[in-house]
């Protein structure tokens, strides 16, 4: 991230919004220069561009960062997931650890369940799991194999630094796609960020019922 986007970035969450022109001032670039960086952002999703009456004339508009612009800005929650895995396996030994993990997973199983709803066929199950481990920044999706099997793909993993400190979270990740379709198929890991591979691929094998 260039010099200009970061002081665009750091001026607009520093005040909540701000005009083109005055951002301009600020910088001493022309308002056609800003307005260059603030389109490329706004593309990225970073800032939205508002309007506001101002008196007779044309609304005024003004520039706000978004929630995607976090990611352009300090975030402790590395370091934090890290103190309190080692906090806890302190504390209360790798068993505490292990049912804290363990309870975290019926947690997400229960949600996704619920999510599910009445979805009884394998590939909308998988679609529903693909969907919300999006949402939670998998970037996953599903694929359909020649021979008939499915690929859950997660292209990202947003705890990868928590999972490597602790095992745990990718072995229960893996009972706990076996278990959402258990009866169904099975389910077995292929791909695995952690072991050098650029993302975490499963083969859901369907069984008959």
């Amino acid at each position: 991230m260039g010099t200009t986007r970061e002081t665009i970035l750091t001026e607009l969450k520093r005040r909540g919004h701000a005009r083109a022109d005055d951002l301009a001032k600020t910088l001493d670039l022309t308002a056609m220069a800003v307005r260059q960086h603030l389109y490329q952002l706004q593309d990225e999703g970073a800032v939205v561009c508002c309007t506001s009456p101002s008196g007779r004339g044309r609304p005024a508009k003004h520039w706000e960062l978004t929630d995607k612009a976090d990611v352009y800005f300090p975030d402790a929650h590395r370091e934090l997931s890290l103190d309190l895995i080692d906090s806890i396996r302190t504390l209360m030994g790798k068993e505490g650890l292990e049912r804290l993990v363990a309870h975290r997973t019926e947690k997400q199983s229960e949600r996704y369940r619920t999510i599910m709803g009445d979805n009884k066929a394998l590939k909308d199950r998988l679609e529903v799991i693909a969907k919300e481990r999006s949402r939670e920044g998998y970037m996953a999706e599903v694929r359909e194999t020649d021979d008939g099997d499915f690929l859950l793909l997660e292209n990202h993993c947003p705890v990868c630094e928590a999972a490597k400190a602790c095992s745990g979270l990718c072995n229960k990740e893996l009972s706990l796609f076996q278990e959402l379709v258990k009866g169904k198929a099975t389910v077995e890991r292929e791909e695995h960020i952690l072991s050098g591979a650029r993302r975490c691929a499963y083969r859901i094998h369907p069984t008959s019922d």
